[in-house]
């Protein structure tokens, strides 16, 4: 391995460090508590090393948020794979993003509700997030009917199921009921 491979591999290592102590505190303490002088304690080197990585907060938020898109792909895609009938996997799709945002609550900010730079539904939008937004599509694009856009259907459901994931992280919404939520979103919007 070559002098430059390892200064790669190196750069490349703390920058995961990096967005995994952002992540791990924002989970912890909310994303308040992510400051640049935190984790620069936290991982072990300086600020200037730090900012060598990412400019800022802004765009260690938008790390953490095209690392979640691809983990919340992968779960949308395993939960819909197992299911045999368009219904089966429309409510997979809905749990498993339900419960991605309730167990990954700074990531799902990071994806949703903070800004961390990242353009959405534009031709520069990073792949990750491109990619998220095609999980959603490949299972509510064969349920959207007759005459209806797929990508406006997707986007419709998705923003029910973000209203859910909000409104119940927030209180606003009691999680006994969350079962009969997801039926209910299921059978009147995409499989009427």
């Amino acid at each position: 391995m070559s002098v430059q491979e390892r200064k790669q591999r190196e750069r490349a290592e703390r920058e995961r460090l990096i967005v995994a102590t952002a992540r791990e505190l924002a989970e912890q303490q909310g994303w308040d508590a992510v400051t640049t002088r935190r984790l620069a304690e936290r991982i072990e080197y300086s600020q200037p090393v730090l900012y060598s990585h990412f400019r800022g907060k802004r765009e260690i938020i938008g790390a953490v948020a095209i690392e979640g898109a691809t983990e919340m792909a992968v779960a949308v895609r395993a939960a819909t794979s197992e299911a045999s009938s368009p219904r089966e996997r429309v409510a997979a799709l809905a749990r498993a993003y339900l419960d991605f945002a309730a167990r990954n609550p700074a990531v799902y900010d990071a994806l949703f509700q903070l800004d961390g730079g990242l353009a959405y539904a534009k031709e520069e939008t990073p792949e990750p997030l491109k990619d998220a937004f095609a999980a959603l599509l490949e299972t509510l694009g064969e349920v959207a009917g007759d005459g209806v856009h797929p990508g406006l259907f997707t986007e419709t459901f998705w923003a029910a199921l973000h209203g859910l994931a909000t409104l119940t992280r927030a209180g606003r919404l009691p999680p006994e009921d969350a079962e009969w939520r997801v039926e209910l979103l299921v059978d009147r919007l995409a499989i009427a």
